[in-house]
């Protein structure tokens, strides 16, 4: 069974995104958030980068966030870029969602150089999968490097067999990974199983809508019981610690059975 994510040397860009607005940045909200003089706000998509509280009430920063911000500063203020789409070009909050270019003579693929620097982790969406194989090389990179938030114990990637340490990061978006027990699917969902006790045991569950995204991809799920897999998503706490996948890029094939 093929990987989910191959690896792959980084492409300059990704190809088959249709370009979008231009414009220059002039302000930089956070480490994936980004203003441009003709007044439109962009979500670099593809990208997680540690969040800042801005101001609203009952968040706080996430480690690294000013310097995730300063390292998007120092790549694309006051710098022309173009938006390119892969998916779903606006979010409920308006923001246009695009990956985005610094144009001219030295031109930059602004969501891979921020996951080389280690300044971001790749975060996607169902509606939103395009570039992912090019960013997950990237972040693959900065990761074994230990850049950026890689070298700080808040972003390493988390222990399947360790339940109990993901139960408390409940609320949290992590990276996970550990050997599939086995892959049982239940109704309309697949359950991977990374213990026994099912109740308490780590478990990412795959539903139906995302089954259908793995069958488009040629991807059985079902055959991942003893693999060696990294899930990423945000954690909840039901009947144990859990990821729902809702795409398949979420989960990396690390070694087969």
């Amino acid at each position: 069974m093929a990987a989910v994510v191959m690896s792959s040397v980084a492409a300059p860009a990704c190809e088959g995104l249709r370009d979008g607005p231009r414009g220059t940045v002039t302000e930089i909200v956070d480490g994936d958030t980004l203003l441009l003089d003709n007044g439109l706000v962009v979500r670099l998509i593809g990208i997680q980068a540690p969040k800042l509280a801005l101001g609203r009430e009952g968040h706080s920063d996430w480690p690294g966030g000013d310097a995730a911000r300063a390292a998007l500063i120092a790549l694309a203020y006051k710098k022309p870029v173009l938006l390119r789409y892969g998916g779903e070009q606006v979010d409920r909050h308006g923001r246009l969602l695009a990956q985005v270019s610094v144009t001219g003579d030295a031109p930059v693929w602004v969501q891979q150089a921020m996951l080389e620097r280690g300044q971001a982790r790749v975060y996607s969406f169902p509606d939103n999968r395009s570039c992912l194989a090019e960013l997950m090389s990237a972040e693959t990179r900065a990761r074994a490097a230990g850049l950026g938030i890689w070298g700080d114990s808040y972003y390493r990637v988390r222990r399947a067999d360790r339940p109990a340490d993901l139960a408390k990061r409940a609320g949290h978006y992590e990276l996970v990974e550990g050997r599939v027990l086995s892959a049982e699917k239940v109704g309309a969902q697949v359950f991977l199983n990374f213990g026994r006790f099912y109740k308490e045991d780590f478990t990412a569950v795959i539903d139906a809508r995302a089954l259908r995204l793995f069958a488009d991809a040629g991807i059985d799920p079902g055959k991942l019981g003893n693999a060696l897999v990294r899930v990423r998503g945000w954690i909840d706490d039901r009947d144990g610690p859990r990821i729902a996948v809702t795409h398949p890029e979420q989960v990396e094939l690390l070694a087969t059975p």
